[in-house]
């Protein structure tokens, strides 16, 4: 999500004449696009911010921006004065503020817009920045804005706000309008996306949405992120599983593997309701790949409960696991109502736990494709090795002296590892996937 802003950001700078560069020291204008899902991304976006200091110190004249989760969407007076050198606090996913101070047209254009649509700015069509067009193969576009299932250990809910489908037709203008700076592939963003349009006037769905992206000319590859158990429909699988360019990857996290843990976070579903989901994806989604996220050391969580998440894991063999350690956000409800007992010394040891079993379960997964092909959408190099990935999302990397970038080639497997895999173009081979309609 984070990503996808600052992009859109960028792109508002570059229509008032700026340019990007790529030391803070030379900037007119800095703009600090923060993160605070974790503790350590908070630390990290206010140490950076006190680095600035220095800067605004040196030249007056620089213009600070700080914008997304640490600013929310409540008040910002506790953090302009903490950090009183700082221009601007933007809200999460709004630029207006700051193009209303660097046109100096409060109480004009951009000020009256922001304040009579909030999110205008997503209103539809998306000027990429201009080092992004015909190099950006991949792009997300947020779909639902904010989030009002308030997990007990989440801080988004208080960050974001509450939950917001964008216009389908907004969605699709921007869809469109990415497609024709050379974008291949979209991934939809939300916090649940899979609670699409639930809360528009006239009703959508993900579903419906998946539909209609899908019939984009020029667009290759649909993705979206992240579900969430509860609203995992089957009409979502078979609209995945029916859609050529919808991709056969899914990420649900079920973020433990104990009933009661799952309570105390408020996910509102059990492990066996979880099993039954994941077999009915994998059921109605062939070569479908499954990846979750599980926190380790949620608070009151015991041995006994934390085997539950191994044993879990062990069981249903999913591609991806994200870990976590728990770590405490002020506001949230387990921070008010819940103590955190479980130390840091305990929380390491169980994600290291999970982080052997998932690379072994990775690996097994992924040594099945050696000597496959596989199709690879290349999206960049790295390394002076060709980038790209399957499409249920494994990572494939190729040595190849061709011009991939935004290509869909056959590619046959010769090594594979628990993290990526690496390929060769087949001699007399080089043939482009035929596109989509």
């Amino acid at each position: 999500m984070n990503v996808a802003d600052s992009q859109r950001v960028a792109s508002a700078l570059e229509g008032l004449n700026y340019q990007p560069t790529k030391k803070a020291e030379d900037a007119d204008v800095i703009v600090l696009n923060t993160c605070v899902v974790r503790q350590s991304a908070e630390d990290s976006a206010v140490g950076r911010i006190s680095s600035l200091k220095n800067i605004k110190r040196v030249r007056p004249g620089t213009v600070i921006n700080v914008m997304g989760c640490l600013v929310g969407i409540k008040g910002t007076s506790d953090l302009e004065e903490q950090f009183p050198y700082v221009d601007v606090f933007s809200p999460p996913s709004d630029p207006g503020p700051l193009m209303a101070f660097l046109t100096q047209e409060e109480d004009k254009a951009w000020q009256q817009e922001a304040t009579s649509r909030r999110f205008a700015f997503m209103d539809g069509e998306l000027t990429l920045p201009k080092a992004d067009r015909s190099q950006l193969v991949s792009a997300f576009v947020p779909v639902v804005l904010g989030c009002s299932h308030a997990c007990t250990y989440c801080i988004i809910p208080y960050r974001r706000g509450i939950e917001r489908s964008r216009l389908v037709d907004d969605v699709l203008n921007e869809v469109r309008s990415l497609v024709s700076q050379g974008v291949k592939e979209i991934t939809l963003l939300g916090q649940i996306v899979d609670r699409y349009g639930l809360d528009l006037p006239k009703k959508s769905s993900l579903p419906e949405l998946l539909r209609l992206v899908h019939d984009i000319d020029g667009l290759e590859r649909i993705r979206f992120l992240t579900s969430h158990p509860n609203w995992f429909s089957t009409d979502l699988m078979d609209a995945v599983a029916s859609l050529p360019k919808a991709m056969p990857h899914i990420e649900v996290p079920h973020q433990a593997g104990d009933d009661q843990v799952l309570k105390n976070m408020k996910r509102e579903y059990t492990l066996d309701q979880y099993r039954q989901l994941v077999g009915e994806i994998r059921e109605r989604i062939p070569g479908v790949s499954v990846a979750t996220d599980v926190i380790v050391g949620f608070p009151g969580e015991t041995r006994e409960q934390f085997q539950g998440s191994y044993d879990l894991l062990k069981e249903l063999k999913l591609d991806v696991a994200h870990l976590a350690r728990y770590s405490v956000r002020p506001g949230t409800v387990a921070a008010r109502k819940i103590e955190d007992d479980v130390s840091e010394d305990e929380k390491w040891s169980r994600f290291r736990l999970l982080e052997e079993l998932q690379e072994g379960i990775a690996a097994e997964i992924n040594q099945k494709y050696l000597g496959e092909k596989v199709e690879i959408l290349f999206e960049g190099k790295k390394k002076n090795r060709w980038r790209g990935r399957t499409p249920n999302n494994k990572l494939v990397f190729v040595e190849s002296d061709q011009n991939l970038l935004g290509k869909t080639r056959l590619v046959k497997i010769t090594w594979t590892g628990p993290w990526s895999m690496q390929g060769s173009l087949p001699p007399g081979e080089e043939i482009l996937i035929p596109k989509l309609g």
